[in-house]
């Protein structure tokens, strides 16, 4: 039970520390609503169960200078340049009234639970986060009933955290107060995927490098 209640903890606080996921459902829950920013969450809870299945079966040890890693990490890095510019040229060339206007037209469900999917299983720190915790596990030779356990749990509370940041910030409310900020926030959330993006890229360099 200790061990459940430590990764279960440690996975919770991960999942408070913003990232590009929080970023893309933040976003699409403002531009379009909870119903399509929903769809963002799946995907991403879909991602984190693919990590978790993989620690859970051992295939996801790796290290953050593994070739693997490095991938990934470039791989990320560069959905989330594309990521952020698309942000940022919405932010350029809608106003309020055009962002409302072509909320429908921007994707629907399916669509943004692919863009979360991709997010999920591109965002380094998922990566390393559930390769560390495939660590945990082989070392510690918790049984298969508590995996299972941890599996279910951490899947379903990446899924219901997501969806009350969507409720959260999609109340109507919150809604009518920030719906003329709308440009100002994509653009916002743009560049800090964009400075997450470099970040990632440059440390992907650094180790091709030598460095």
């Amino acid at each position: 039970m200790s061990l459940f209640l430590l990764i279960a903890g440690t996975h919770f606080l991960a999942l408070l520390s913003p990232g590009p996921d929080f970023f893309l459902i933040a976003r699409s829950t403002l531009a379009h609503g909870r119903r399509v920013a929903s769809g963002v969450c799946a995907g991403v809870a879909l991602a984190n169960g693919i990590y978790i299945s993989l620690a859970l079966t051992g295939f996801a040890r790796m290290s953050s200078s593994s070739p693997l890693f490095l991938l990934l990490q470039g791989a990320g890095g560069l959905y989330l340049l594309y990521l952020g510019m698309k942000f940022l040229q919405t932010a350029r060339h809608n106003n309020q009234q055009q962002i409302s206007a072509s909320g429908a037209c921007a994707g629907g469900w399916w669509h943004h639970a692919l863009l979360g999917l991709l997010s999920g299983l591109l965002n380094p720190k998922n990566a390393l986060f559930y390769a560390s915790l495939a660590s945990v596990l082989a070392s510690s030779r918790a049984s298969t009933g508590l995996q299972i356990l941890l599996g279910l749990w951490m899947f379903f509370i990446v899924l219901l955290w997501d969806l009350f940041i969507t409720v959260l910030i999609g109340h109507p409310r919150w809604q009518q107060g920030i719906k003329k900020y709308l440009p100002r926030i994509e653009q916002l959330c743009g560049l800090l995927l964009c400075l997450l993006a470099v970040a990632a890229l440059l440390n992907v360099l650094q180790h091709l490098n030598g460095g």
